[in-house]
């Protein structure tokens, strides 16, 4: 599992491993490697959604587990048969509540898991990853404006760029990456707005600079060029269709 380098073949040869790999922007971003002529090693938390992107994809391996258990992440890594090139961490939600509702147990625990799993993914990570090869976690921007019921979002938003750019040094050469998602078209998205898809759907049409909502296939793209452009590292990169632009 051994990847190349850089260069005109992107990447044939290499190795990606997708945590979340069964459904959104992982599945995506699975897509996409293997177009580009890579291998995906695929994990999910849901069997029978892994089975099925496992039938498209034919994978070099899959794992069905939460990433949130740890010992099982731990054993997830230490069981690789060799190197891989690129490991990419989607898992996880947003949480909007409002203080008034908010349980803060619940609130603390999802805030520790988020930033352990980031954690646990650079510790357990560090010595299955080529030298110059990536750990790339999705965050997102919509944290970055204070409101009602972001208060855990916002505390998200702005630590999730500082971890990943402290890892970026403590594990250099491996690099180390977030990208930032705006509102993104994907089942999650569906699942949290329900009935209010569509018009949320025509709002950003209507309003963002690009005119059209942001996919999946737009993060999955911004992915594969942060896994094959070997200057990047301890950096956010922002994609949302220009939509911290807009006024409040």
């Amino acid at each position: 599992m051994n990847g190349a380098g850089v260069g005109g073949d992107g990447l044939v040869g290499q190795t990606v491993v997708v945590v979340g790999g069964s459904a959104g922007i992982g599945l995506e971003t699975a897509r996409q490697v293997r177009a580009a002529g890579g291998e995906v090693i695929l994990v999910g938390r849901d069997p029978e959604r892994l089975r099925k992107a496992a039938d498209e994809l034919d994978p070099v391996g899959t794992a069905a587990f939460d990433a949130n258990d740890l010992d099982r992440l731990e054993e997830f890594f230490r069981d690789l048969p060799g190197t891989v090139d690129h490991v990419l961490v989607t898992a996880g939600g947003p949480v909007y509540t409002p203080l008034a509702d908010l349980d803060v147990a619940t609130a603390g625990r999802h805030f520790a898991e988020r930033l352990a799993l980031v954690l646990a993914v650079g510790k357990y990570g560090r010595d299955k990853v080529r030298p110059g090869g990536t750990l790339l976690f999705i965050g997102g921007t919509g944290g970055r404006r204070p409101a009602p019921g972001m208060s855990v979002m916002s505390a998200m938003t702005a630590a999730l760029p500082a971890l990943v750019a402290n890892l970026a040094l403590e594990l250099a050469p491996i690099r180390a990456n977030v990208i930032a998602a705006g509102f993104v078209d994907t089942p999650l998205s569906a699942s949290l707005l329900g009935d209010g898809l569509e018009a949320r759907r025509a709002e950003l049409r209507a309003t963002l600079p690009i005119g059209r909502v942001v996919g999946p296939a737009d993060v999955a793209a911004l992915a594969l060029h942060l896994m094959t452009n070997e200057a990047l590292t301890g950096a956010t990169y922002d994609i949302d269709g220009g939509q911290q632009l807009l006024p409040h």
